[in-house]
């Protein structure tokens, strides 16, 4: 089915008044939140009084403006319904009481001379005051969100310059706002030194590219992004409010730490480094500061469940490992440590609290990797795992360890998945068939689409929203027009996001009910994985890695070319190989056969990835050189996939796709 009858879909669903709005809370759902309430201590008001200790001022008006007549590029007033006395049916109780935590904003004094500034993005900065300037850690997802809290930090302390800038791990919201920070002169010349852990620029750009596409568009769902800010949409992230939608720069570190342990001392201020790569991310540090009795732990410890598996995508994190580097942060740094902090939420203050919630964080990690190994040893499947699991209560009592980011559900699977993938070892599950004709043999072995909606009306109506939501969804993958299946798949969906207390799990319930009632927003939000900034921190070899995942091998078949490339700035070589329809390349190679060779600069070649410019257009300005036959390279480059940033995900991918 072509791109047009998806459009009319959407259209009809659109206009339809029954499915235009979200629906309520259901009794059903009423009664869980109610259990919640009856569950969990509510009423403890320590990690409030943490979250606003050394409070010195707000972000002014909750606001970051965006550029002349652009929308903000960071808005709290929108949250503002969180300060309800009580939580709305609508969300979970817990994690209402998570998404008014993650409100508080501002700059906060942490210790003498460390500073904070939370709540302008998903991530904080913190700011370590030296002798003559400052040394800030992380800097938030943008720019502007940046800039702002560092503007803020100026307003009510002395305005020192920017001296060095750490990054604690490879994640754009820890690093996208650098460019609002200092300047890449400044970092270039030496001027700011700009520290980060070993592979953190390989990191940093290459989960953002090979498979970026795919990523943005699932973030979507974990972030909630097209979701309204209410009661009954997008109240929170986990880690933090929401993404802030401004500009992404990479301001490349001139500074690598490479040891696991290194201590550095900048202006006047003693830093020991701890490298902890493969916990939350494949680089990542913590850091302590003697002279503060400071310990950052970056994102290894959070106030929340984190993720072994996020639901965006993504390599699978070894919670072994991670729970590994915790415990060693607590056994060198924990007799010394009088404040712990992270860049995320909110820090904890006193030694023997510190150590208790180090331990906690540390265990939660290692129940989860070593119970869901057991359990996978006595031959249960991943969902199986994922079902049995319980935090024991020295653990599930704790907000701390509780999944509002992370879930327990998803990270059991996620160990399952880290030792033996995603087969169960049923042979009846080796080679399913597509979910678009299983659904259809499914709803047809089950007396047709009216027999199954009746009864899904009914599971429906007893309150059994995890079975309505899989079956509507066979119901939608076998016929995508059936307006009664995505009507009820929205309502269970809907229903689920209401009552989950994971973030993550509630946006993406909610956008996939959305979704199914209006259809995919023609300009989907998401960051463009393929934008100047994270260019031009690619390697070259990553960059033609990129090109060969694009290639479409069916336009490809019985092809052969060679290409030569060679680049002026910085001076490298390769020779490029289209065969079997595959694309393969040699660094530091030249063929003495070649179709056609490339000269020109990394800088006009990123140019022409970005089609901001054309090969055309750079031999026209002596920017790019040709030999050969240049029409071979015409050929080559028609070979190559565009993706869509917007495909389907709650229904059959329309567009065809060879």
């Amino acid at each position: 089915m072509g791109r047009a009858w998806g459009v009319g879909v959407a259209l009809l669903l659109a206009g339809s008044a029954a499915l235009a709005e979200p629906n309520e809370a259901t009794q059903a759902t009423r009664a869980a939140q109610q259990q919640v309430t009856a569950t969990l201590p509510l009423g403890d008001r320590a990690d409030f009084e943490d979250a606003q200790r050394g409070l010195i001022a707000p972000l002014p008006n909750g606001v970051i403006a965006g550029s002349s007549g652009a929308a903000p590029v960071w808005d709290l007033k929108p949250y503002e319904f969180l300060k309800a006395p009580e939580p709305a049916a609508t969300v979970n109780p817990s994690l209402w009481r998570q998404a008014q935590l993650n409100l508080n904003n501002g700059l906060f004094k942490v210790a003498e001379r460390v500073y904070q500034l939370r709540g302008f993005d998903i991530a904080n900065i913190t700011i370590v005051e030296g002798d003559s300037g400052l040394i800030v850690t992380d800097a938030t997802l943008t720019t502007q969100s940046a800039k702002a809290a560092l503007d803020l930090y100026y307003q009510h302390r002395p305005k020192k310059p920017v001296l060095a800038l750490i990054y604690t791990h490879s994640h754009a919201d820890h690093f996208g706002g650098a460019g609002g920070l200092i300047s890449e002169a400044d970092a270039a010349s030496g001027k700011v030194k700009v520290i980060a852990p070993e592979g953190f620029m390989e990191h940093a750009v290459a989960e953002n590219v090979i498979a970026g596409n795919a990523m943005s568009r699932r973030a979507q769902f974990q972030f909630g992004t097209s979701l309204p800010v209410s009661e009954r949409g997008q109240v929170d992230a986990g880690l933090g409010k929401a993404l802030a939608n401004g500009k992404l720069s990479l301001i490349a570190p001139n500074d690598v730490i490479k040891q696991p342990y290194e201590t550095r001392v900048i202006d006047g201020v003693e830093i020991e480094f701890h490298l902890v790569p493969g916990s939350e991310a494949p680089a990542e540090m913590i850091s302590y500061y003697p002279q503060f009795k400071v310990l950052n732990m970056a994102e290894d410890t959070n106030h929340t469940m984190h993720n072994l598996y996020t639901i965006r995508g993504a390599a699978i994190r070894d919670g072994r490992q991670w729970s590994k580097y915790i415990g060693e942060a607590l056994d060198r740094y924990g007799d010394r440590t009088e404040v712990v902090i992270a860049q995320h939420h909110w820090p904890v203050w006193g030694r023997e609290r510190v150590a208790a919630y180090l331990k906690k964080q540390r265990d939660l990690y290692k129940f989860i990797h070593d119970q869901s190994v057991r359990l996978l040893n006595h031959g249960l499947t991943a969902t199986e795992i994922a079902e049995r699991l319980k935090l024991p209560p020295t653990l599930a009592n704790e907000f701390a360890t509780r999944g509002y980011y992370g879930s327990l559900s998803h990270n059991a699977k996620a160990v399952y998945q880290f030792y033996l993938g995603w087969y169960d070892a049923n042979p009846a599950d080796l080679n399913p068939l597509p979910r678009a004709e299983e659904a259809k043999k499914e709803i047809d072995y089950m007396g047709g689409a009216a027999a199954v909606l009746q009864r899904a009306r009914d599971d429906y109506q007893a309150g059994q929203y995890r079975w309505v939501a899989t079956i509507a969804s066979r119901l939608v993958f076998a016929d995508p027009s059936n307006k009664e299946a995505r009507a009820l798949g929205a309502d269970a969906l809907e229903q689920l996001g209401y009552q989950a207390e994971a973030a993550t799990w509630r946006n993406a319930y909610l956008l996939a009910a959305q979704e199914l009632r209006h259809g995919v927003p023609k300009a989907a939000p998401g960051a463009n994985t393929a934008n100047a900034e994270l260019l031009k921190g690619i390697s070259i070899d990553l960059a033609f890695d990129f090109l060969a995942v694009r290639l479409n091998a069916a336009k490809a078949e019985g092809k052969h070319i060679v290409v030569n490339w060679t680049f002026t700035e910085p001076k490298q070589t390769f020779v490029m190989t289209l065969e079997n329809s595959a694309l393969s390349h040699l660094a530091g190679k030249l063929s003495d056969n070649a179709d056609v060779s490339v000269t020109l600069s990394r800088a006009t070649f990123d140019a022409i990835s970005l089609k901001q410019r054309t090969f055309l257009g750079a031999v026209a300005t002596g920017d790019l050189w040709i030999s050969g036959n240049p029409l071979k390279l015409r050929e080559l480059f028609a070979l190559f996939d565009d993706f869509s940033a917007d495909f389907e995900v709650v229904e059959p991918v329309k567009a065809s796709v060879q």
